[in-house]
């Protein structure tokens, strides 16, 4: 049976017994190396000619018992050597000061989890190798953070998927998100339910292709300077019943009870409409006024003239039922398309009445094909413009699934990046759970930040959050979370280790020494609650668990663009980039607190 690679001897397995031994070895050691050099130095200086003896031992125990001569000079010499020693131990005792205060309360969970080879799956260098075996020269790959043990940077590469969980106020912004972004060599996708996002970045990627900021909630304060049109996406029954979909999980708050009946039927009446609308080049806008007038059977009559038989009887089965039975299920449609009667959010989707609109419209088949970046941005609550978001996320995602799949090798030659931050608040697409692994063979490479593991199972239920978890191959939590199943089956992933313990009796005049072999967690769920800021654990395909430093982008070398970004489109760019700093300072500050005591 093999040794386990994670046995370590108890931090408090040395006594003070032996502390004292060791010092006293290493004083004797200085001690008789100086007054050794110290008398050859003297007698050259004086050029006395005085034989000395080869043996050290002897020249030494010679000046103590004085058969070997003290020149006056020596004493010059000993006082220099002594005071290069004293000082090499003050420089040696500062620095090991400043190791400790780098270091937190955690840090020492990082020898016994992965490092070096254990990792390097996700090194720099095989990043690099497989970013130019699939063309990309431009970056190595998702940046991740650096190994506690040993400062190895870890990427994820153009073929890895990516679920985050971080509690609120943890960083995951500035630590994962914007560093993402601005190492993307290809077109993003973000979305968030905050502006600091696209302050931060907006700029920076606008050198690399045209930046859209889809607002229409006005959370960045965006002008409505382009549209995109839902109904561009809906080219027959299936995507008129994904684009429906959208709409029911995006109107609904998580976790609410569902009707067997109402709500199913309420759906495909939406998605009947909605492909009527797209069929006959109408505004979105007109779906929600013909729910509320359930006896209008104009998207019947277009249905049938577009030879979409059994969809226009599906939706004149529902016109022409009992009146309480059609007033439910065109009740619950309504309901589901609630978004479009906020004329801020239909301002983003339709085009200007009564003229010629001249704003340019958003492609997602031009987006993927050119490159930019597109931040979608929307709140959760009344009023929620989270359907179109998801839409949105969806066409444009699914447009790089269908060039990837006339590309060369069947994936996009330069990658699309996924940022979706807050994906259970303003992106809840259902069926991202089933995709997830797919989308990495094409060049898709997606990003899911949660704040919790609760979060995704409302979205998606249990065995969807276990889905879309076990189909991504980088794992990072943040902390901050304090869901104890959660952080119970983290810390059983992470793994156990053997701490080697001994302990000393004595007896009859004898001194025993015995040791204990215990199996203990190496981070237990009260220290993955607790996880400061500046640490996060990390689990990719192929390699062991590990401890991280997260990089923030203040520490990157973008940062002055960042900073830049930041004091021309934050309103309150003063205070954000000195809560950046006072953030990076309070995590460094905390970790040296942490050491200290």
């Amino acid at each position: 049976m093999s040794t386990p690679n994670n046995r370590r001897r108890d931090p408090g397995g040395m006594g003070g017994e032996a502390i004292l031994l060791w010092v006293g070895i290493v004083a004797v050691v200085v001690l008789g190396g100086a007054v050794y050099g110290s008398v050859r130095l003297g007698h050259a200086i004086a050029g006395d000619g005085a034989e000395l003896p080869s043996d050290p031992f002897a020249l030494v125990f010679g000046v103590f018992s004085g058969k070997v001569s003290w020149p006056a000079a020596s004493w010059w010499v000993l006082g220099g050597i002594l005071a290069v020693a004293i000082a090499l131990g003050v420089l040696v005792a500062v620095w090991l000061h400043r190791i400790r205060q780098r270091r937190s309360r955690v840090d020492r969970a990082a020898a016994y989890m992965g490092r070096g080879r254990d990792v390097a799956e996700m090194s720099r260098k095989s990043a690099q190798e497989k970013a130019q075996r699939l063309g990309v020269t431009s970056s190595a790959g998702v940046p991740i953070g650096r190994t506690v043990a040993g400062s190895q940077p870890l990427y994820g590469s153009w073929e890895d998927m990516h679920v985050d969980i971080w509690g609120p106020r943890t960083g995951k912004t500035t630590s994962r998100a914007v560093p993402a972004i601005m190492d993307a060599p290809g077109a993003v996708l973000v979305t968030s339910n905050k502006r600091d996002v696209v302050d931060a970045t907006r700029d920076p990627r606008a050198a690399k292709g045209p930046v859209w900021v889809f607002d229409p909630q006005a959370i960045a304060n965006e002008e409505p300077t382009w549209w995109w049109n839902p109904l561009s996406y809906v080219t027959d029954e299936v995507r008129a019943a994904k684009l429906a979909e959208h709409f029911a999980a995006g109107s609904r708050d998580p976790g609410a009870k569902t009707d067997a009946y109402f709500d199913p039927a309420g759906q495909d009446l939406l998605a009947g409409l909605l492909l009527a609308a797209a069929l006959d080049s109408r505004p979105i806008t007109d779906v929600y006024t013909w729910l509320t007038r359930p006896a209008d059977d104009t998207a019947v009559e277009i249905l049938r003239r577009h030879e979409f038989t059994l969809t226009a009887d599906q939706v004149a089965g529902v016109v022409d039922a009992p009146e309480k039975q059609r007033g439910g299920v065109f009740g619950t449609a309504q309901q589901m398309a609630s978004c479009l009667t906020n004329r801020q959010v239909a301002a983003w989707v339709t085009p200007l009445r009564g003229g010629v609109d001249e704003r340019p419209q958003f492609s997602p088949e031009a987006f993927v094909r050119e490159g930019g970046t597109l931040y979608s941005l929307s709140k959760e609550g009344r009023g929620t413009a989270g359907p179109l978001v998801t839409a949105l996320t969806v066409a444009v995602v699914e447009a790089a699934e269908e060039l990837a799949a006339r590309s060369a090798g069947g994936r996009l030659s330069t990658p699309l990046l996924g940022v979706l931050d807050e994906a259970a608040n303003v992106c809840r697409w259902r069926e991202l759970p089933n995709l997830y692994s797919h989308y990495g063979s094409r060049g898709i490479v997606l990003m899911t930040i949660l704040q919790s593991w609760s979060q995704g199972v409302e979205v998606w239920g249990e065995s969807g959050m276990k889905k879309l978890w076990s189909a991504s191959n980088v794992k990072v939590y943040g902390g901050g979370v304090s869901e104890a199943a959660f952080l119970d089956d983290l810390s059983r992933i992470i793994g156990d280790y053997d701490r080697l313990s001994s302990s000393t009796s004595y007896g009859r005049g004898q001194r025993t020494v015995s040791q204990q072999l215990h199996r203990e967690r190496i981070m237990d769920v009260a220290e993955l609650a607790a996880m400061p800021k500046g640490r996060a654990v990390v689990l990719a395909s192929g390699s062991r668990p590990t401890l991280i430093r997260t990089q923030p982008w203040m520490t990157a070398a973008y940062a002055a663009d960042v900073r830049a970004s930041i004091a021309a489109h934050d309103p309150e760019a003063e205070r954000t980039i000195r809560e950046a700093q006072q953030e990076l300072a309070s995590v460094e500050a905390t970790i040296g607190t942490e050491a200290a005591s």
